[in-house]
């Protein structure tokens, strides 16, 4: 079964760029186009894609109306939004995605037709097809005949309990708390962290799969709702407790020995893995070898295996781990993958997961 997509965009030529590079993909179809965001209002609800390619600087009604009118419908049609790589494309993405959108990407900057149609197919592509398994788990589920049993939760042998902590975890409480996020990242951080009380006592560091430019705007967003401190990481800045760093977009960022057995971050250049930048497994590894079982690790939801590498490492000094379970992750490739892989002592829903790092922080159930 195809997944049916409308695109939408102003710009006559970019919305036959996209559709295009939708055609390009296995399993697709394009059912649709709108030059505004009236008109693509008006095809949602009549062509009831699967999928929408939303431009969010339209005529008539732009993206974000769009977003805030179907809130208010039956509409099941996920939102992709497409923005402009700027500070102000950035702001507008994290309200779209705080209204509802699935995900994003930003409008190629190639030269070339050929080269913008490469991108698009390389971004699109596999949110597309997280897309396609997260409607038949949905399809499966609606037709199952007996009492529907919950999605996700603990993997195989883990606690699901939030209370008492595994002995084995025990040994030391953690020093620093290291996230790893993408697809779904800006809105499950906007459950997650408000939840951590200000006394916390211990840095927690974010790499969420982000372009340059659009960290900025998702730390002030998520400083504007949280009690812990929250910004953009800067090179060389010491790890303080109280303090969330989040990785700026585009650059890597690893932990490193500072000043008076001080530690801090070190925002770099280095080549993608697992072609992102910043990447969870450049982070993972950094704390692996500068405070060996003195980190905790949490994976939420995002596409990919990043930072299954990396917690192997740190597991091997007893570093805690949680996943976000299935139920609640928009894509749950990241956390899968380091539950498969064996790396992951407990599995939680989003708002469930600030009430386990506390207890590992205070070192509650010793």
């Amino acid at each position: 079964m195809s997944l049916r997509v409308l695109v939408a965009d102003d710009s006559s030529l970019f919305r036959r760029a996209v559709a295009d590079a939708l055609a390009a993909i296995p399993e697709v179809e394009v059912v649709g186009q709108a030059a505004n965001g009236k008109l693509a209002l008006q095809k949602i609800l009549e062509l009831r894609p699967d999928l929408v390619t939303l431009d969010i600087e339209m005529p008539e009604l732009d993206g974000l109306a769009v977003l805030e009118s179907l809130r208010r419908t039956d509409s099941r049609s996920a939102i992709i939004v497409i923005s402009a790589l700027t500070q102000r494309g950035g702001r507008l993405t994290m309200q779209a995605l705080e209204k509802g959108a699935f995900d994003f990407i930003t409008k190629p900057q190639g030269d070339s037709v050929a080269e913008s149609r490469a991108v698009l197919i390389r971004e699109l592509a596999p949110r597309v097809r997280a897309l396609a398994h997260r409607r038949q788990i949905r399809d499966l589920l609606r037709g199952l005949v007996q009492a529907p049993k919950p999605v996700g939760g603990p993997a195989p042998g883990l606690s699901h309990n939030p209370g008492a902590l595994p002995s084995r975890v025990l040994v030391g409480r953690p020093q620093v708390v290291l996230i790893g996020v993408s697809t779904g990242g800006p809105v499950a951080l906007a459950r997650l962290l408000p939840a951590l009380p200000r006394e916390l006592g211990v840095p927690v560091v974010i790499v969420q799969h982000m372009p340059a430019l659009f960290t900025q705007s998702l730390a002030e967003n998520l400083a504007s709702k949280c009690s812990l401190t929250v910004r953009e990481a800067k090179d060389k800045e010491k790890l303080e407790a109280g303090t969330v760093l989040i990785a700026p977009g585009g650059r890597q960022l690893r932990l490193a020995a500072g000043p008076e057995s001080s530690i801090r971050v070190e925002v770099t250049d280095d080549p993608p893995e697992n072609n992102c930048r910043p990447a969870v497994d450049y982070l993972f590894r950094s704390a692996a070898n500068h405070l060996p079982g003195r980190a905790m690790a949490v994976i939420l939801t995002g596409m990919g295996s990043d930072g299954t590498l990396g917690l192997r490492l740190l597991r091997r000094h007893g570093c805690f781990a949680i996943a976000q379970d299935e139920a609640t992750s928009v894509v749950f490739g990241m956390p899968r993958s380091a539950i498969e892989a064996g790396l992951v002592d407990v599995v939680l829903s989003i708002d469930a997961i600030a009430a386990r790092i506390v207890a590992a922080v205070k070192g509650w159930g010793k």
